[in-house]
């Protein structure tokens, strides 16, 4: 509410004659308002700051220090605009209009009410509300603008740590925009002059200039999909050095033509250096095999160099397919932040603020869709960390069911069916609600006329003669969840590629290929195993294994600790700067004290200090020393020391329960500031 907030809560009243001030400043108490009253406007021009939301004065006020008022409002920050509500006398005891008036205040003064008196307090009270309310709005707004700039602070980083090059071109102004990788590449230093005639298609090799031309004009055709991918060889311009070069972007559209084509650039000589060399390893190896395999009978010599193309393919075929999806992918992402990044920052330099909002949230929105795919892919490759503890399946499976029912089409009946006296699983909760949805999702869309969508529970044992048919099964009880559709089902060549990474049977753009390759990595890491059977025109099957649980459940979930520090003493172990300066910026409004160290080197002279400490928030991927390391070697000075790992990807932590001692918690990268709060809290308060 704007009467409890933090800035913009105070309401300045300059009513120098009669008890006006006195009777507005009692009503407004009466509402809830912290007013203010100054016999001036030099007296508002002294109290003006963070605090102020609206300033209410009397025409007779305009004649007691607006020289004063003027350059202090001036002096305000560019997204500050302060209201104002002026008091007049009737229109027909006046000589001026109200317009009148509000054009003869000055330039400084331009979000500005005029109101007529007599007015009722409901007038007078609605618009304190209005102009209050617009006054959080500008609060609001400036958040944004720092956030968007941390955003844009922290995609540098990102660029800069995959040594990715960025250009921009406009076409109506024939301009180009090369970062200094992008000009790195073309072999000219950072503060070349560069355009696209002069430098791009000169800079490419003779052999390239015509695809790459034609690539070009494809990406800015506006009947095309503006889609702009390709590989090809710069020829330094000024130093001569041959280059590969990988190019991915796109244009952007507006009213049928091309207004912006941007895109990101990557170094792949290496690559095509090591393919070539490859190429001649594998025709080098094909010589000896032959030599070798000619002394054989010539039937397994074909079988022989057969089985190895075949392997080799496979091979070749994966390790494309998973660089390709994610190359795919995280370009896609990036375009999309760095796009909305650039607009927003093109209006902000016009000073068009009205509508950044989409721009950042779709900025947020692709690097949230980053942070998924990342997820998605260490649960892949079963190295997300997991808090394995004992689950109730069938509670879990009731709980998601609204979620469910929101989640697929009306023409679509779902059904919950679980099994009494379930033992309970081992297994991250969070983790395997995800993997239900992913599953119903799949169901869902595979259904597109409709039908019946089961989600079952049950458990049963695999006995060692089962285990000893498939390799990758140990034998056990396990608590079992099926997912089970009516719909158009798949055939065998598809059922053995569908947990493949990036492999979906959806239309391009309409899915990421890493749903079921999630569920795989996640009950493989879990101990379990996943199973489906399905074909065509008799709908689909997934089943998850879990081991069962020896132990109880855990107690209840304490509610969410609102800890505010108290000047305690943290200790912040991180080496990636951008990090520790965001946790540092958490710890410090939440009122600790914060001491910092890049690594384990610098910190443990402070733990072997005397200095008070009463958290340690480290890393766990330090370079040398790691954190769960230095937690130990903590431990040994401070045997109590609370410790709160911050992980994005660590093998060793990939089981919390294993990785974790007393008094250790742990939290995830990226993670949200609210998320990050309430864990230091919690794990403050005990």
């Amino acid at each position: 509410m704007h009467r409890t907030a933090g800035e913009g809560f105070r309401v300045l009243i300059v009513a120098p004659y009669g008890r006006d001030a006195e009777s507005l400043a009692q009503l407004l108490l009466q509402e809830g308002y912290s007013p203010e009253i100054h016999g001036d406007l030099a007296g508002v021009a002294a109290s003006l700051g963070d605090d102020t939301g609206v300033i209410i004065l009397t025409e007779e006020a305009l004649a007691t220090g607006l020289d004063s008022l003027v350059p202090a409002l001036e002096a305000e920050p560019a997204w500050s605009d302060i209201p104002f509500i002026l008091f007049c006398a009737p229109s027909r005891a006046r000589s001026r209009s109200s317009l009148e008036v509000r054009h003869g205040l000055p330039p400084a003064i331009t979000n500005v009410v005029v109101l007529e008196r007599p007015l009722g307090s409901a007038t007078l009270l609605t618009s304190i509300a209005s102009a209050m309310r617009a006054r959080q709005k500008q609060f609001e707004m400036r958040d944004r603008m720092r956030d968007l700039a941390d955003s844009e602070a922290r995609l540098r980083l990102a660029t800069d740590a995959a040594d990715i090059g960025t250009w921009d071109y406009d076409p109506a102004t024939d301009r180009l925009r090369w970062d200094a990788r992008c000009k790195a590449l073309f072999g000219l230093p950072a503060d070349a002059e560069i355009s696209l005639a002069d430098s791009f298609y000169p800079g490419l090799h003779p052999d390239d200039v015509d695809a790459a031309r034609a690539a070009v004009e494809r990406a800015m055709d506006p009947g095309g999909d503006g889609v702009y991918d390709i590989e090809y060889r710069t020829i330094g311009l000024g130093d001569g050095v041959e280059r590969w070069i990988a190019a991915k972007g796109g244009s952007i559209f507006q009213d049928g033509r091309v207004v912006r084509f941007i895109g990101t650039v990557i170094d792949i000589t290496a690559r095509k250096q090591t393919e070539l060399e490859l190429d001649r390893l594998a025709r080098t190896l094909e010589q000896k095999v032959a030599e070798r395999t000619a002394e054989l009978e010539a039937e397994m010599a074909s079988r022989s160099r057969a089985e190895a193309a075949l392997r080799q393919s496979q091979k070749m075929e994966a390790v494309g397919q998973l660089t390709g999806g994610i190359a795919h992918d995280f370009n896609n992402m990036l375009t999309g932040v760095i796009g909305a990044m650039d607009i927003m920052k093109r209006r902000l330099a016009d000073g068009r603020t009205d509508d950044l909002e989409r721009f950042m949230d779709a900025a947020a929105t692709s690097a949230q869709r980053a942070a998924a795919l990342t997820a998605r892919l260490l649960a892949f490759s079963r190295r997300q960390s997991l808090d394995a503890r004992p689950v109730d399946v069938n509670a879990l499976a009731a709980g998601l069911e609204d979620l469910l029912r929101r989640s697929i089409r009306e023409n679509i009946v779902l059904r919950i069916v679980t099994t009494q006296d379930l033992p309970l699983a081992v297994a991250d909760a969070n983790q395997l609600e995800s993997a239900i949805l992913n599953l119903v999702i799949n169901a869902r869309d595979a259904m597109p006329d409709g039908g019946q969508l089961t989600v079952e529970t049950g458990a049963v044992t695999l006995d060692a003669a089962y285990a000893a048919t498939r390799p990758d099964v140990t034998p056990g009880r396990y608590v079992v969840i099926a997912v089970s559709d009516s719909g158009v089902g798949m055939p065998p060549d598809v059922l053995e590629k569908v947990f493949e990474p990036f492999f979906s049977t959806k239309p391009l753009g309409q899915g990421t290929g890493l749903g079921l390759s999630m569920v795989y990595g996640f009950a493989r890491q879990s101990g379990g195993q996943v199973r489906i059977h399905s074909h065509p025109g008799g709908g689909t099957s997934v089943k998850i294994y879990l081991p069962v649980s020896g132990d109880a459940l855990p107690d209840a979930a304490a509610p969410a600790v609102t800890h505010q520090g108290q000047g305690q003493t943290v200790l912040l172990v991180e080496d990636d700067g951008s990090v520790r300066l965001l946790v540092r910026e958490v710890l410090e409004e939440l009122g600790y004290a914060t001491l910092e160290a890049a690594d384990a080197d610098s910190a443990l002279p402070i733990l072997h200090s005397d200095r008070r400490i009463d958290l340690l928030v480290s890393d766990v991927g330090l370079p040398g020393i790691n954190g769960r390391q230095l937690a130990e070697l903590a431990r040994r000075q401070r045997p109590d020391l609370p410790i709160l790992f911050v992980t994005g990807y660590a093998e060793n932590a990939a089981i919390r329960a294993d990785f974790l001692g007393s008094g250790m918690d742990m939290i995830t990268k990226p993670f949200a500031i609210e998320q990050l709060s309430a864990k230091v809290a919690e794990i403050m308060a005990g």
